[in-house]
């Protein structure tokens, strides 16, 4: 008996994410023509409601179709089906390893990043490189650079691994670094360039990471845990709820 390759069989036997089901249903709704090359898709708001969902889990959906080359995303406009969405569609050209949800990231990153942050606090001490990684965010001010955008982000993601390479804690090293691997995944990027964008913004985010670096150095670690937590919280009303 021929047995299928062990990550195809993993793969039929993994739980699809919600918004995964949410982007399939989508799809069937591009193909029967609800939906047609060229049509306009009804306000997140309403398809959250008329598919039983939250409207991060459609906003999820909408993005893994825009890296599909099915939807366009338009700002201050709203999401359009592409003119080649069947054929693509229909090809079945999309990854075989579905990215992690972004709100789920986000969910975990609210519940380990603060207690990460005290640890690092704990210990009290100032580090060069994250002053330098500061620095380099401040000096980036124009995001529409393709290339400034990706070092800012890179710069961005660094931090936050930072914060738990000063814990000196192996296993928060490792959670670290598996949060470093979610938000370097295609779906999170589409979500984060939608949301994050401008370079007030931008300039916002670094006046929190100053807040946070500051406390942990100086050994405040209630403030620390309280500035990375209200940090995630304004990441996660920009990428799933605002717009």
């Amino acid at each position: 008996m021929n047995f299928p390759p062990a990550d195809k069989l993993s793969s039929a036997l993994r739980a699809p994410q919600r918004y995964e089901l949410v982007a399939d249903r989508l799809k069937n709704l591009i193909l029967d023509g609800t939906y047609p090359p060229g049509a306009r898709l009804p306000a997140e708001r309403f398809l959250a409601s008329s598919l039983a969902v939250g409207r991060a889990t459609v906003r999820e959906a909408i993005a893994e179709l825009v890296n599909q080359g099915i939807i366009e995303t338009k700002r201050n406009s709203g999401s359009y089906v592409l003119q080649e969405a069947v054929d693509v569609i229909r090809s079945g050209n999309t990854p075989s390893s579905p990215d992690t949800s972004p709100h789920s990231t986000l969910e975990a990153r609210l519940a380990v990043e603060p207690l990460i942050a005290r640890f690092a606090a704990a210990l009290g001490k100032r580090d060069a490189e994250m002053e330098r990684l500061l620095d380099s965010m401040e000096a980036m001010s124009d995001l529409s650079d393709p290339d400034l955008r990706q070092k800012w982000n890179a710069c961005d993601r660094q931090f936050h691994e930072r914060i738990a390479q000063m814990t000196c804690n192996p296993v928060m090293i490792g959670i670290a670094r598996v949060v470093a691997s979610a938000v370097d995944e295609p779906l999170w990027r589409q979500l984060r360039d939608t949301g994050i964008h401008d370079p007030a913004r931008a300039r916002l985010y670094v006046y929190e990471h100053r807040l946070i670096y500051e406390a942990i150095a100086t050994g405040n670690q209630e403030a620390a845990a309280f500035y990375v937590r209200q940090h995630l919280e304004r990441v996660q009303k920009d990428m799933l709820t605002f717009g």
